[in-house]
């Protein structure tokens, strides 16, 4: 199944993923929708979609009746409003429960009223599982958030599995280890590391690593991660929930871990500038932190035939020079 001439909504397409995974969609042929709920903010990435025959509409993902408007029609929605940041999570819990939990049900039960047959993709986290120590996590692993951002994805998707049950709702979740790559400003700092710590090498200011920044993470460059959510999007029927209520929700990640330290390293390298700082752990980001997380991802793999395609040193220097040619600008 191709995109070719389906309706496709993306809620939150103006974002880091969502404003890539809308071009990728009109580049594919869809007629592609977009919500976001302040298209004043990003005012220059919202006429360039519009450059390429997107239409886009302002509108909150917890408005019923901007919901209900919005799904009508749609081939396939991708969900991609919320709130980011574990630590943020932690400091502001009510806007984080009301984004990412309340969103989600406003839209299902849109879907379920006006338009029960269209496909749902969400895009969970790796925080969902909460500490798992060194080897890598498949789908069918525990999940035990350590902070608010996960315990509420992890509802977003129960939400979805119950609609699916009780009203045949299609859904896939691709749960995103840790993307990286161009389109991430500056000034955000609540998550997003390598991008933050591209900004700061660029700058030659120092790179802040908690700890001995041993921790290892997943990271996956931004591309790959547009492909995998277009493979959700379009794929047949996926594994059915069964009893682990696992067999629609995936892994999106590289399966390779690379330690704190060494990515700023690695930045620093292709950056040419910069110096790493070791600093005390903040005592909340201590207290969530989840210490080691690679992705098994031989589920997607075998189900979608998708795997990454961009190593670690060629998106690095892709965003690096992506970065280094706009602040020249």
């Amino acid at each position: 199944m191709s995109y070719g001439d389906r309706a496709v909504l993306v809620i939150g397409g103006l974002g880091f993923i969502g404003g890539r995974l809308s071009a990728a969609l009109a580049d594919a042929g869809a007629r592609v929708t977009v919500v976001t709920p302040s298209r004043q903010k990003h005012h220059d990435a919202a006429v360039d979609l519009e450059a390429r025959g997107i239409r886009v509409l302002d509108g909150d993902v917890r408005d019923r009746a901007q919901m209900e408007s919005a799904v009508r029609g749609q081939h396939v929605i991708f969900n991609l409003a919320g709130q980011s940041g574990a630590v943020r999570s932690m400091e502001e819990p009510l806007d984080d429960l009301d984004v990412n939990a309340r969103g989600m049900l406003t839209l299902v039960e849109a879907a379920r009223r006006e338009n029960p047959k269209a496909r749902i993709v969400f895009t969970g986290s790796r925080l969902e599982y909460g500490r798992v120590g060194s080897d890598p996590v498949a789908e069918t692993h525990d999940t035990d958030p350590l902070c608010l951002h996960g315990v509420h994805k992890l509802v977003a998707e129960q939400y979805l599995r119950l609609y699916e049950r009780l009203y045949g709702i299609s859904f896939a979740v691709a749960r995103i280890t840790n993307p990286y790559g161009p389109g991430q400003p500056r000034a955000r700092t609540a998550y997003g590391v390598v991008n933050r710590l591209i900004h700061l090498a660029l700058a030659g200011e120092a790179l802040p690593i908690y700890g001995d920044g041993g921790q290892r993470r997943d990271y996956i460059y931004i591309d790959d991660v547009i492909q995998a959510l277009l493979a959700l999007g379009t794929a047949g029927t996926l594994g059915t929930s069964g009893t682990s209520g696992t067999g629609n929700i995936y892994n999106v990640g590289t399966g390779v871990g690379t330690s704190i330290a060494d990515m700023a390293r690695a930045i620093i390298a292709a950056a040419g500038s910069g110096r790493i700082e070791p600093v005390a752990w903040p005592r909340l980001a201590e207290q969530i932190e989840t210490g080691d997380f690679v992705a098994d991802i031989s589920r997607i793999r075998a189900d979608l035939g998708w795997r990454p395609a961009v190593q670690l040193d060629e998106g690095l220097r892709r965003t690096v020079a992506f970065y280094r040619a706009h602040v020249a600008q």
